[in-house]
């Protein structure tokens, strides 16, 4: 009698701590993406769902699902979320777009350490050829379109910049490889063909000169 009783009780425990079946955790990550305002890790996934399910096996099942539907599983540097496929992007437009203007010399710095990252910022202005003003670097930093790297191992450990997740997602990237090729930036008008740093006069004006620029600055969407 004791043995059965043992026994259920072992089964009792299974079943607790049993992992939902499959086509439940899609349901479960499904919900999760949808409900998050900003993309969601695998390990997110995983502390939300129920013990002994699997984030990332669900999310290849899911992402197949939405393959050709209005809405696509998309990967976000090193999260998750679910987006408007890209075809069906002009049915937004609609929306109210609030333009914000970046100078020449935000552009620029954005493209640099989007390319080059992790880099200080003594190497930005190295590309350049020109100072890389404070003013600059904090609108970045607010837009939170790059943030603070790893500090680098030489003399004063300068700080680095690196794109920050949103970034990515802004512009619909999958990570810093999938940024367009430089050819592919100028034909955007985000480019300039410019002379290399180098065989550019000085202006003595610095970074001051070089956003005065008349009709230098671009748009961005955000």
């Amino acid at each position: 009698m004791s043995k059965d009783i043992d026994n259920e009780k072992e089964k009792s425990r299974d079943t607790l701590f049993e992992a939902p079946p499959i086509a439940e955790q899609e349901r479960m990550v499904e919900a999760i993406l949808f409900a998050s305002a900003e993309p969601v890790t695998v390990q997110e996934l995983n502390g939300r769902m129920p013990y002994g399910s699997d984030a990332a096996e669900a999310l290849v099942h899911l992402r197949k699902r939405y393959e050709g539907r209005g809405v696509q599983v998309v990967k976000v540097g090193d999260a998750w979320a679910i987006r408007t496929a890209p075809d069906l992007g002009f049915l937004m437009q609609k929306e109210t777009v609030e333009t914000r203007k970046l100078s020449r010399a935000a552009i620029e710095t954005l493209a640099i350490i989007a390319y080059h990252q992790p880099v200080t910022r003594a190497e930005i202005e190295e590309i350049r050829g020109v100072s890389v003003s404070r003013g600059t670097v904090d609108q970045l930093l607010e837009m939170e379109w790059i943030r603070f790297g790893r500090r680098k191992m030489t003399p004063g450990r300068p700080v680095t910049f690196v794109v920050t997740q949103g970034f990515l997602d802004h512009f619909g990237l999958e990570s810093a490889r999938d940024l367009p090729g430089l050819k592919d930036l100028r034909a955007a008008g985000l480019l300039e063909s410019r002379p290399p740093p180098g065989l550019m006069p000085l202006t003595g004006e610095g970074e001051e000169e070089d956003e005065a620029s008349e009709g230098q600055s671009e748009l961005f969407e955000d």
